[in-house]
């Protein structure tokens, strides 16, 4: 009953109000340089064909990797409520951050994890505080630094002495690897210590499917399927999770 009530206040109408006015402004503000980039094309003589062509294409690549967000906002929804999960994913968040930040929050404040049972509105208040303090430091970044980093941007580009990777490359892959290590080793621990094979099924066939996507994409060439990608993987390991558990 606790947890009912719990979540009837993080779903209630005033954090619906809070979240959707943010959400408002920002898809206001978007269609206000749609706009601006449509007359400033009209008015440089570009043909209107070739405008809504463009327009159409990437409402369409827009719309697609939309499918793995949804994804994650129902995944986060039945613990964190629907406004919070739908307000990050929505304006500045990602997919992968959000849910790992809020995975870690609640674990730091002694819930299991993402668990609907286990949460309070402390626990909620902290998880939302971490995963926005987390998240900000973009945006102050770029405020900052954003123009020298164009600068450095429009200068051409040298290639590396190391086959042609500079350190930010193997920074970025060393970063993953770390954390698809430390996800690798908490869901081996959850299963020597409770038992729960769940979450390595689950790892081992998006996985899987994630390699498929990737074969097709770098081997065939199939780029579009970029777009199915994190979406198809989330899917494939959700339902395998299903299937196991009805099998068991």
């Amino acid at each position: 009953m606790f947890t009912v009530s719990v979540l009837s206040q993080l779903n209630s109408l005033p954090i619906y109000l809070i979240c959707g006015t943010i959400v408002l402004f920002v898809i206001v503000m978007s269609v206000f340089f749609m706009v601006r980039a449509w007359r400033a094309g009209t008015a440089i003589g570009m043909d209107k064909a070739k405008l809504r062509r463009v327009v159409t294409s990437s409402c369409t690549f827009t719309l697609l990797p939309s499918i793995s967000i949804l994804l994650g906002v129902i995944a986060l929804s039945g613990s964190l409520g629907v406004p919070l999960p739908w307000l990050r994913l929505s304006v500045i968040g990602a997919l992968h951050y959000e849910t790992s930040v809020a995975d870690i929050a609640a674990r730091g404040v002694g819930l299991s994890g993402l668990n609907a049972s286990e949460m309070t509105l402390k626990a909620f208040t902290t998880i939302a505080l971490v995963m926005s303090v987390g998240i900000i430091w973009s945006l102050i970044f770029t405020a900052l630094f954003n123009k020298g980093y164009l600068k450095k941007l429009q200068t051409p580009k040298k290639a590396a002495k190391s086959g042609g990777k500079s350190f930010g490359d193997y920074a970025m892959n060393a970063m993953f690897i770390g954390l698809v290590a430390a996800y690798i080793g908490s869901y081996v621990g959850t299963y020597t210590s409770t038992g729960d094979y769940m979450p390595l099924i689950v790892l081992v066939v998006s996985a899987l499917v994630m390699a498929v996507f990737t074969f097709f994409i770098e081997k065939k060439n199939l780029v579009w399927l970029e777009n199915f990608s994190i979406a198809g993987s989330m899917l494939a390991g959700m339902a395998s999770a299903v299937a196991v558990g009805a099998l068991v």
